[in-house]
């Protein structure tokens, strides 16, 4: 089974974000798969381990962008593919889509797995947007999948209730939390991924055109959410902080 990922370089939610000129600050910024494309890669790993194959993971950007490939690669998949971004600045979803096409589209595979979001942008349309250009079956938000031969069978959420689908490969599916437990690179699985093959390519090696590919939003301004006002704890029994709270709501916030 030849089975693709697509993932991409987030910076880490966790870490302090700065803003500098309209851009997030790189400095200190501590950069990892995104948390979504994990999943993508631990499920491909275990579709390897259950039917065999190999496993190519995908991604588009910078140099450093090469660590989260070995450290997918230290998970277990077998070899990379990363596009220089130099020449996609401020690439969108319908830039990356179309890049990732242009690589794929002569490679072969059974099943393309990805996350059904980055955490950095959260918009959830690279997925479906790839499947469409590629003309093969897309689901999104994936919890379970099964392979039995050429069908397969995925559960998926719904606002709380489980979706039954069944489909045939190729397919493009996108994961989300539930989907498994991503595992940590070994020891032996990071020195290994070292030697594993990278494959380096540029627009220009895959016949695209700047203009073709160019971004079809804009991002205007870049801010920070501004700060909370701090809460206030009411104290005293329960009515005394009834009619603070009224009082509150009356004279501070007007709404009654």
């Amino acid at each position: 089974m030849n089975i693709l990922v697509c993932l991409k370089q987030t910076f880490d939610t966790e870490e302090r974000i700065v803003i500098e000129d309209g851009q997030i600050s790189e400095e200190g910024v501590e950069f990892v798969i995104n948390p979504y494309d994990e999943y993508a890669v631990e499920e491909a790993i275990k579709l390897k381990e259950e039917h065999g194959g190999e496993v190519t993971v995908i991604t588009i950007g910078p140099d450093r962008a090469e660590q989260a490939l070995r450290t997918a690669m230290a998970m277990g998949a077998d070899k990379g593919i990363i596009v220089d971004d130099e020449d996609l600045e401020s690439a969108d979803e319908f830039t990356i889509a179309e890049v990732l096409a242009a690589v794929i589209k002569d490679l072969d595979y059974d099943i393309i797995l990805g996350g059904y979001m980055a955490v950095d942008d959260g918009s959830a349309q690279v997925g479906p947007r790839l499947a469409e250009l590629l003309d093969i079956p897309h689901i999104s938000t994936i919890t379970k999948l099964t392979i039995d031969g050429d069908t397969v069978e995925v559960e998926k959420d719904v606002e709380g209730d489980v979706e039954y689908i069944q489909s045939k490969l190729p397919i493009l599916v996108t994961a989300q939390q539930g989907l498994n437990e991503p595992r940590y690179p070994s020891l032996p699985g990071i020195m290994k991924a070292k030697k594993k093959p990278l494959e380096r390519l540029d627009i220009d090696d895959l016949d695209l055109d700047e203009d073709e590919v160019a971004a079809k939003t804009e991002t205007l301004e870049v801010f920070l959410p501004p700060e909370k006002e701090a809460g206030k704890v009411l104290e005293g029994d329960l009515e005394d902080q009834v009619k603070e709270l009224v009082d509150l709501l009356r004279n501070e916030a007007k709404v009654v």
